[in-house]
């Protein structure tokens, strides 16, 4: 009886010893487990947390587990969903318009749009100061355009879903859809007592990033007219064929037309900007320690010589304001028409596991004598002109940028 109760006694010490070696390696993170909810079943990979971080993520897995016993529709739980507007709403938590998740279909529509070619009505989307959706730029010869939609509107239905508070990348894939079908947009425009209604049909969208034409003024001068119209993943093979066509055209002078521009690649900004500069800076970059990186002229430019006017207006934003900036800081070029958007921030795009991916503010742009043009404060034009938005057949700041070039 003696020898069983003391073979019994090593065995309770070697549970315990057994469960207390389990216990803290599991609170250390040494180990990875899985742990299933009552419903839906959910595998978890343990992951090791960031360092100072302390948080007890009972409160989370209480709440998934509450919604998928009690609520009452069980077809609509998605776990997927579930997990990927988690990840959104804590990246939407900072306030930041320009800081997101995108979920999967979200990812694709982004890279669909800096390849130039979509389904939907054509229209760039960010943010106003008081952070409401607003339409940046319609592109030309696209639905929103020929439905009257404009640089500025605030948007403030997409059919029936309200967008205040609502993330880019939700508003792009509410916009975004098959080709033929409709999308209704509500819209406030400065100025007017009542909301507008469009209703526009989507289409496939191809966007090419630069278009040149040519026009002759009084004085005899050929003017070459380049519309940049992105910064997009073509855009710099589509710039240099353009480079090249105007070098045998010999024109007497150019207009960069970057109205509309919402922007898209920094490293596309510099490329365009040292077509036109020799030597020197272009932009600086600050991070949160306002550390500075500056990114100077990255190339021979072949069109350093020949007179320049840059055309912006208020839907000229983010990468299309460094270009102009550079430009205007280095006396290299007048700005002809209106205030521009003011997006003074760079975002990181990061691919993420899944086909998800998101978007994070890392830093502020700076002009070359160290403006900061975000939020309302823009790009000044040297010459101020308004745009006709109701006669499309006048263009009073293109005939201005004529006019200064005789």
């Amino acid at each position: 009886m003696r020898d069983f109760l003391k073979t019994l006694d090593i065995k309770i010490v070697l549970i315990v010893v057994l469960a207390f070696l389990l216990g803290w390696q599991l609170g250390h993170r040494d180990v990875q487990f899985k742990l299933a909810t009552y419903r839906p079943t959910l595998s978890i990979i343990n992951k090791e947390p960031p360092k100072n971080i302390n948080i007890d993520f009972k409160l989370f897995w209480d709440t998934w587990d509450l919604l998928s016993r009690t609520y009452f529709d069980k077809k609509t739980i998605d776990p997927n969903k579930l997990f990927y507007g988690a990840i959104s709403g804590m990246v939407s938590s900072l306030g930041d318009p320009y800081t997101v998740f995108l979920a999967p279909d979200q990812q694709r529509f982004s890279k669909e749009e800096l390849n130039g070619s979509f389904s939907g009505v054509g229209i760039q989307l960010g943010f106003n100061k008081e952070k409401r959706l607003v339409v940046v730029a319609p592109l030309d010869g696209t639905p929103a355009k020929q439905a009257g939609i404009e640089s500025g509107d605030v948007i403030v239905k997409i059919d029936d879903k309200d967008t205040t508070g609502i993330s880019l990348p939700e508003a792009v894939n509410l916009i975004r859809g098959l080709k033929g079908t409709k999308v209704a947009l509500t819209v406030f425009r400065e100025g007017e007592a009542d909301f507008r209604d469009f209703p526009i049909s989507r289409d496939t969208i191809v966007v090419k990033s630069v278009v040149v034409t040519y026009k002759e003024i009084k004085s005899g001068k050929k003017v070459a007219i380049i519309k940049l119209s992105r910064f997009g993943e073509k855009t710099e093979d589509e710039w240099n064929f353009a480079v090249a066509e105007i070098l045998s055209a010999k024109p007497q002078a150019i207009i960069l037309d970057i109205r509309n521009n919402p922007g898209g690649f920094l490293d596309g900004a510099v490329f365009i900007a040292s077509e036109f500069l020799e030597g020197g800076s272009v932009v600086a970059q600050e991070d949160s320690e306002g550390v500075k990186t500056l990114f100077k002229v990255s190339k021979i430019g072949k069109l350093t010589k020949i007179p320049l006017v840059v055309l912006i207006n208020k839907g000229s934003a983010s990468a299309s304001e460094i270009v102009a900036g550079a430009l205007q800081d280095r006396d290299r070029a007048k700005l002809v028409g209106e205030k521009s958007f003011g997006k003074g921030t760079i975002q990181n795009a990061e691919d993420l596991p899944g086909g998800a991916g998101i978007h994070i503010t890392v830093a502020k742009w700076l002009t070359p004598s160290s403006r900061w043009v975000n939020d309302s404060l823009g790009l000044d034009p040297d010459v101020k002109i308004e745009g006709d938005y109701e006669d499309v057949t006048k263009d009073p700041q293109i005939d201005k940028a004529l006019e200064m070039l005789e």
